[in-house]
């Protein structure tokens, strides 16, 4: 298995139409799954605990149960996936989705309330970018995926744009267990509506390749990629970065909250988060469209400790929050096609689904313990100091990661090349 094996697909050769409708459905479907089932949780987590008397640890608790198994879930589905499963995991995934936030609208003890959040964190698994991605990759074949992938985080980086202001307006105006229903509404009839309709198998590409030899797929697919440096240098940085980017998502409306920034100011801040990332999206699509993914990545990853450590140290003002969201939510946007590319363009090309998944089960459990662990260290300190420290160290050790990774991965394309 190598990067020199390449993978066309019929996809490719679909109308543009066709590819474009792709798309779009998918697009619309990850702004409304990622809004509703990721970013929503800290705003109705914040109203449920002064309403019902929970703590932070409690009620984050809940969401690290869920993106545990959403990380234990992560491999086979993306293999599934390879296989051809794509519209089925989706779909059922979103309505599956709506029904348990359904059931947390109705909760008045801890214990469903677990049940049902921990369901919801499990089925970002099936209905979130990685699986969106596999489904792109085989649609098109992971050596073509780059487009499409980026398109896709172009119409994702509206989530938080869209879905902060609505429910924050949603739980002003009618609280957060009716606010609770109608994005169960939106997961049953929006999401698996869109995935349903735009996910056909049966336009999915077959493998051409240029070798005779078998691709390798599943188990064998991953035992190979883990004995590659890279992968494992990757599965850090991405690790940490799920850390990083969990804790930071998760927490700064009460961190902004506590430096003593109006909630109208906070929220603001937050949404410019969702057009910086569609920005820094839009700036890779038209200046950098065929970098080098390890280049692009190297560049980005030193953007967030900087500005971190900016927010940290520097005066506090709107100006500097704003500025602060504007680069994180660039960097992010950046990362997450970073992120999606670097598989097929840094390792290999085959199994997308599989190697993938394997590789973002860490990540997705990083992201599950990084919540909690944050208002663990808020509760023992009685501040966000520590926790912003703590995500500061996270995005070094991103940096680090993918800048070992690089060096490892163009060194082993040279000397492939000689």
């Amino acid at each position: 298995m190598s990067e020199n094996v390449l993978v066309a697909g019929a996809g490719e050769h679909r109308p543009p139409g066709a590819r474009s409708l792709f798309v779009t459905g998918l697009g619309i479907g990850q702004v409304c799954s990622w809004g509703s089932l990721y970013y929503s949780f800290p705003l109705i987590a914040e109203a449920m605990g002064h309403e019902l008397g929970w703590s932070k640890s409690a009620l984050y608790g809940a969401a690290t149960l869920g993106l545990a198994f959403a990380g234990l879930a992560a491999y086979p589905i993306g293999a599934a996936i390879d296989r051809g499963h794509g519209r089925v995991i989706m779909t059922i995934g979103s309505v599956l989705a709506g029904l348990l936030l359904v059931l947390w609208s109705q909760v008045e003890s801890l214990a469903l309330f677990y049940v049902a959040v921990a369901g919801i964190g499990a089925l970002q698994a099936a209905t979130l970018y990685d699986p969106a991605f596999a489904v792109i990759a085989r649609r098109s074949g992971p050596s073509h995926a780059r487009a499409g992938i980026t398109a896709l985080t172009l119409w994702g980086g509206f989530a938080s744009t869209v879905f902060i202001p609505l429910v924050q307006l949603l739980l002003d105006t009618v609280g957060w267990r009716e606010a609770l229903m109608v994005l169960a509404c939106i997961n049953i009839l929006v999401c698996a509506g869109c995935y349903w309709s735009v996910i056909d198998p049966a336009a999915d590409a077959p493998p051409h390749r240029s070798s005779s030899a078998a691709p390798l797929s599943g188990r064998a697919a991953v035992a190979w990629a883990a004995r590659q440096p890279v992968f494992w240098a990757l599965a850090v940085a991405f690790t940490a970065y799920s850390a990083a980017f969990s804790a930071f998502t998760f927490h700064l409306y009460p961190m902004l909250v506590e430096k003593g920034f109006e909630v109208s100011a906070v929220v603001a801040a937050m949404t410019l988060i969702g057009p910086a990332q569609v920005a820094g999206r839009v700036a890779i699509w038209v200046f950098a469209p065929r970098a080098p993914v390890r280049l692009i990545g190297s560049v980005t990853v030193a953007v967030f400790p900087l500005a971190l450590v900016a927010l940290d140290v520097l005066p506090p003002s709107f100006l500097l929050i704003a500025l602060v969201a504007l680069f994180y939510g660039a960097a992010n946007g950046i990362t997450t096609i970073v992120r999606g590319l670097s598989v097929p363009e840094m390792l290999t090309r085959e199994a997308y689904g599989a190697v993938n998944g394997a590789m973002s089960a860490p990540s997705t459990i990083s992201r599950a313990v990084a919540p909690l662990g944050a208002a663990l260290i808020w509760s023992m300190s009685g501040s966000y100091d520590g926790v912003l420290a703590a995500i500061i160290v996270l995005t070094l050790l991103l940096a680090c990661g993918f800048w070992l990774a690089a060096f490892l991965s163009r060194r082993a394309s040279s000397e492939a090349a000689r």
